[in-house]
């Protein structure tokens, strides 16, 4: 049979709708099952603690889960949320936050970074792993306006390009704000690989430089600023380890980087000072410990820097939106990772 080359793409599109997707099953899907109901509403993720808000970082969070889950319904029913609510902007990315009540529900259209990279590399990872091939152009459109946007040159290293925390995040040729946390190497190369971008690439490998950087300093901050002089104490921030950047090494490890110097300083952050079964979740730069937690996505996090296997069963889900979703992440890490050990 004379096969066209119409029909050799169509064949070709076939095979990449067909591609099969991973599905949990056991342990793993009923921990995402509870996660829906606790913080899931018609697409919405809620977070309780900060007053039932709704933030691009969740709704990429929940994308991306849903589609490692196999579980389409409630994908698009969180992309749907996030393009009728988020979507305010001139560009592809997001207002950062949106509030519930009357009157105006987003209070502020400016975007969070992170929120847009992980909404894109769901977008993605739902065309080329799961065959849901519709929202492979939106997810494109996205990485481009992120490497459009959301990049600055180091000051110390012009071709060494930053990821700023939003598109409008102050940045100047001697000074950039950056959030370490934002820097997650797997998806900043596979969506700069799929939409020809590279400067996300070197944005992926020149972040994997700075937080080698930071941690020889030998404290990983929320925030801070490059100089040309070095790293210096953010002007809008406070300066301390914190919830932000419990992150780093998940997103390390996540990129198969377990062997990354800010794993390791990651992990002593966590340890020093810390009763048994807590960590430190917040401290300051000389090492005083001002708040540590056992909530299990926090102490998820320290397992995986190990890559000591984690008992699913004794997991409880519904009481804390961060930590519960942190949970859910250090699980994908476990399987996609190098460390090859997902929940039991």
């Amino acid at each position: 049979m004379l096969i066209t080359r119409r029909r050799l793409v169509k064949l070709a599109a076939s095979a990449v709708v067909a591609r099969p997707h991973v599905v949990y099953s056991g342990a793993t899907r009923a921990l995402w099952e509870r996660w829906l109901q606790s913080y899931v509403r018609s697409g919405r993720i809620v977070d309780e603690h900060q007053r039932a808000i709704s933030h691009s970082e969740g709704q990429g969070y929940g994308l991306l889960l849903a589609q490692a889950h196999g579980d389409r319904d409630v994908f698009e029913q969180i992309e749907r949320w996030t393009t009728n609510h988020l979507s305010v902007r001139d560009d592809s990315l997001m207002a950062w936050k949106w509030q519930p009540g009357a009157g105006n529900n987003i209070p502020d259209w400016h975007n969070a970074t992170d929120g847009d990279l992980f909404r894109a590399w769901a977008l993605l990872r739902a065309g080329r792993d799961s065959g849901w091939t519709e929202h492979t152009d939106a997810a494109l459109r996205i990485a481009r306006d992120i490497a459009r946007l959301c990049l600055a040159p180091d000051p110390r290293a012009a071709n060494g390009p930053l990821l700023l925390p939003g598109a409008e995040a102050r940045h100047a040729e001697d000074r950039v704000l950056i959030n370490p946390s934002y820097i997650m190497p797997r998806a900043l190369r596979e969506l700069g690989k799929a939409a020809g971008e590279p400067a996300l690439v070197q944005a992926a490998d020149h972040g994997e430089t700075v937080l080698a950087e930071l941690a020889a300093t030998g404290f990983l901050p929320n925030w801070v600023d490059v100089t040309r002089a070095g790293f210096a104490k953010p002007v809008e921030h406070d300066f301390r380890w914190g919830y932000d950047a419990l992150r780093i090494p998940l997103y390390l490890a996540w990129s198969n980087r377990t062997d990354h110097p800010a794993v390791r300083s990651a992990a002593s952050l966590m340890s020093d000072g810390a009763l048994p079964g807590h960590v430190v979740v917040e401290a300051a730069p000389q090492g005083e410990v001002l708040q540590a937690s056992d909530r299990v996505g926090f102490t998820a996090i320290r397992r995986l820097i190990d890559c000591a296997s984690l008992d699913a069963s004794s997991a409880r889900i519904g009481a804390d939106y961060y930590s519960d979703t942190l949970l859910m992440l250090v699980d994908l890490a476990f399987r996609e990772g190098g460390c090859n050990t997902p929940l039991q």
